[in-house]
């Protein structure tokens, strides 16, 4: 079984900053692109972040020069470095990996258990 293990949220004062991560764990083969999404109260789900196996980011327009999208391989874990956060970033934040289970698999998209960003004004 693969899960996606998420930490760093909480509670900050807009300007603030704060780190997510969140781990592959459990037996598989290889982990392909990681991101991050994120769904405040009453809203969809919306895309934030993502990052190839090669180190190729991509962001929202929302988040383009606050938010690092980075990943260690080595550990198969991705990172989400928000800085000058706004009450408008306040969300449950979650993770997701494209995973490779064997050699033979196809890949399949994993999801984090989501992890709560509160921004106060």
């Amino acid at each position: 079984q693969v899960q996606l293990v998420e930490s760093g949220g909480g509670l900050v004062q807009a300007g603030g900053s704060l780190r997510l991560s969140c781990a592959a764990t459990g037996s598989f083969f290889t982990v392909n692109d990681m991101g991050w999404y994120r769904q405040a109260p009453g809203k969809e789900r919306e895309w934030v972040a993502a990052v190839t196996r090669g180190g190729a980011t991509n962001y929202a327009d929302s988040v383009k020069g606050r938010f690092t999208i980075s990943r260690s391989n080595a550990q198969n874990t991705v990172y989400l470095q928000m800085n000058s956060l706004k009450p408008d970033d306040t969300a449950v934040y979650y993770c997701n990996a494209d995973v490779r289970l064997s050699y033979l698999s196809d890949y399949t998209l994993r999801w984090g258990q989501g992890t709560q960003v509160t921004v106060s004004s």
